[in-house]
């Protein structure tokens, strides 16, 4: 099969053949259709994931169907569409039989802990666990869109933020999570407030019903910014980029007993973040992490979405095919926006969809072999 294949950390991957990966007695191998290119990819791709061995293969916000069932699998059949939250569950452990799945002890992560999706097939294991069936009116790219942005902002506004109807919401970059967040915020029937350095996505979350939108560029002091035009302070903030200035900026910019939500990954190498904590003990704050979201909220994530009439065509930016793969993951070296939305790779196509803008460049490494043994589920 064709894989993007890490070999050194930061320098641009290659589209290489490989092994197809085989299922596991209680696991099944995907044939990969779509799959979203994700910042977390791109943290792989530098090194800063521990789990991460090479050679690698990342992605991991994913949608296919069944090719091979593993002996010990009930309740899946071949050609099903399928996806999976980017944490999966052994299903056993104290974490899982509670029900939060998101942080089981034995958890693995398709392109983190094991070879992912950025390739024609990719291994699960514990099917019966973490497999999500996709309804019809989901088609593959828009599944890929869900991913872990989707679902992380589904656990991070509604579960941890608890939001509640015509309460403030601040959302603090607007890429795929943010994007994500500001359209289940606004289903919940929360008043938005966007920040983010991009034009054009600020443009694009107030067409999607934010009521307010922030330039970061543009202001001294975003949480005074967020405070002025919410009345005294958000009651619930994210920050979904990841960084130790907007985790200031969001746990700064709470109104008295508000709840700040971290989505984007702050690794150790970007340093810690700036927490006023006398503010956090004055004022009551409330300080929680969203880490994914399990395999059993989907159903209801799906029904939000259908409740909503939410057309989640929106959250998708540029497509490409998996030779855009390595110059996507380039791409994000850059710190200028970019388009907004979630890139996503369209496996149906054989050949670079004609609105690809990450052509690889340079010839692609032909009959390579990257140790496919390693192909996880």
């Amino acid at each position: 099969m064709r894989a993007v294949v890490i070999t050194e950390f930061g320098v641009k991957p290659l589209v290489e053949d490989v092994d197809e990966p085989k299922s596991s007695r209680d696991g099944v191998v995907v044939r990969v259709e779509a799959t979203g290119v994700c910042r977390s990819d791109w943290h792989a791709w530098q090194g800063h994931d521990p789990s991460v061995a090479l050679p690698h293969v990342a992605g991991h916000e994913l949608a296919g169907r069944i090719v091979e069932v593993g002996s010990e699998v009930r309740g899946w059949r071949l050609d099903e569409r399928v996806t999976v939250p980017f944490v999966c569950a052994c299903g056993a452990c104290p974490q899982c039989a509670s029900g939060n799945q998101q942080v089981c002890d034995r958890q693995f992560q398709p392109g983190s802990t094991h070879w992912g999706s950025f390739a024609e097939f990719v291994a699960l294991d514990h099917a019966e666990v973490n497999l999500v069936r996709l309804p019809g009116s989901i088609d593959s790219v828009a599944a890929a869109a869900l991913g872990c942005r989707f679902g992380t902002a589904f656990r991070a506004v509604l579960r941890q933020g608890e939001v509640r109807p015509g309460q403030w919401v601040a959302v603090h970059g607007c890429g795929g999570a943010g994007i994500s967040a500001v359209l289940i915020a606004v289903a919940a029937g929360a008043r938005v407030v966007a920040v983010d350095l991009s034009r054009a996505a600020l443009e694009l979350v107030l067409s999607l019903g934010a009521e307010v939108v922030i330039d970061a560029g543009e202001v001294d002091d975003v949480a005074a910014a967020v405070r002025e035009v919410t009345g005294g302070g958000a009651h619930v903030s994210l920050d979904c980029v990841g960084h130790p200035a907007t985790c200031a900026a969001s746990v700064a910019c709470l109104r008295k007993r508000g709840r700040h939500v971290q989505v984007g990954l702050m690794p150790p190498s970007l340093g810690v973040a700036p927490i006023p904590m006398h503010q956090v003990i004055a004022d009551e704050l409330v300080l929680l992490g969203s880490h994914g979201v399990q395999a059993h909220e989907y159903p209801a994530m799906l029904s939000m979405v259908e409740r909503a009439g939410m057309d989640l065509s929106r959250l998708v930016g540029p497509r490409i095919s998996l030779d855009g793969v390595p110059g996507a993951l380039v791409a994000m070296n850059d710190a200028a926006p970019g388009r907004p939305g979630v890139t996503v790779v369209d496996l149906t196509h054989e050949s670079p969809p004609p609105d690809s803008e990450f052509p690889i460049r340079g010839a692609r490494t032909e009959n390579s072999r990257s140790g496919g043994g390693d192909s996880r589920g």
